[in-house]
């Protein structure tokens, strides 16, 4: 049967996560994500998500200072990154710099340990060419700093607050793995040709780069920009409804209920209320725009996806539009690898076919 898109089509068996769409539950390696992200750090997530199990005390050093590694570019990858122009987009710069990893010693590693370095190594090439495209000097790594500490640190060379640290790590930790979505697909197509783990991270990253699968939040900030405040919500919703276009952030393709994973940023947002203005705005706008939705759309059940969140957590960091899909890539590559390992150990080459529907002479 046809299905444009591969749409509903059942391509592999997985452990690594549930997406119940008709339920709003995300599990990862069949736990509930709610609990993860309450108790545990991003390490330690990323950790349970690659090998199937929280890490010991002794573990999570280890692998802690395996990611660590991977925020010391290799001299190549460094004079590589130099040689772009810096007008290339960020998600080029990504693609372009985590493709040079494929060197002979680094594919020697263990694949486990590879992803881990590519975990490391992601937020150091985003920083890079950011900072390079605003002519700004380069900020090093801080190993005193977590994975998420240092991202903003490298970003921005100040500290970030504890407030800009759990909303951040909040969204990473929730965004890292999302079923066979595009860009996991695509890289586990690459690897199952018996590629490595580099070429199926960049063809996940260009695949990322599409509007359609990683840039939505950056059309929400849009939103809340013309909001701007809690008297005008009601104003610019109507409007919007009165002319027929799409409210961004509400909605989602596979949930029917709630987005898990919005609820999780909302609470997030509502622990950290009064820290920040555009926190406490997303969370206002939110109740008023769903009342309004179920006015004027009655039965849509257009709840909040995990978007509208996102977008409002990158605002209150003061995180620009050009490095939103960037930062949701520094999650996603920790799904991206586990769906590698989980294909290289259940191998078979993607090949799927194609239906001729064009002249016959």
């Amino acid at each position: 049967m046809f299905q444009k898109g591969l749409k509903g089509v059942v391509a592999v068996h997985t452990k690594i996560s549930l997406v119940d769409g008709e339920n709003g539950v995300l599990r990862y390696h069949g736990t509930n994500v709610k609990e993860l992200v309450l108790d545990y750090s991003f390490e330690q997530v990323a950790y349970f998500l690659l090998n199937d199990k929280l890490p010991t005390e002794v573990e999570l050093q280890q692998f802690n200072e395996k990611l660590k590694e991977g925020r010391y570019l290799p001299l190549h990858v460094q004079k590589v990154m130099d040689a772009l122009p810096k007008t290339i987009s960020i998600m080029d710069a990504m693609r372009t710099a985590i493709s040079t990893f494929s060197t002979a010693e680094f594919l020697q590693m263990q694949i486990m340990e590879q992803a881990i370095v590519l975990t490391g190594a992601l937020p150091v090439v985003i920083s890079r060419h950011y900072r390079k495209q605003l002519g700004l000097p380069i900020i090093e790594a801080n190993d005193n700093f977590s994975h998420t500490e240092n991202y903003l640190w490298m970003l921005n060379g100040t500290i970030p607050t504890s407030t800009q640290v759990e909303a951040l790590e909040t969204y990473l930790k929730l965004t890292m793995e999302h079923g066979l979505n595009a860009s996991t697909f695509a890289a586990r197509v690459t690897v199952s040709t018996e590629s490595d783990l580099p070429a199926a991270v960049t063809s996940a990253i260009g695949t990322m780069k599409g509007p359609l699968h990683g840039g939505a939040p950056s059309e929400v900030l849009n939103l809340l920009e013309e909001i701007k405040d809690e008297s005008r919500i009601q104003l610019v919703i109507e409007e919007k409804i009165k002319n027929g276009e799409k409210v961004m952030g509400f909605g989602h393709r596979i949930y029917k209920t709630e987005d898990p994973r919005s609820i999780l940023l909302r609470e997030a947002c509502l622990r950290l209320q009064g820290s920040d203005p555009w926190l406490d705005l997303a969370t206002k706008a939110e109740k008023e725009i769903i009342g309004l939705l179920d006015k004027y759309k009655p039965g849509r059940k257009l709840y909040t996806n995990v978007e509208f969140y996102a977008a409002a957590i990158m605002r209150s960091i003061d995180m620009p539009a050009a490095l939103f899909t960037p930062t949701f890539s520094v999650a996603r590559i920790v799904g991206w690898s586990a769906h590698v390992i989980e294909q290289v150990d259940d191998q078979a080459i993607f090949r799927p076919q194609s239906l001729y529907v064009g002249k016959i002479k």
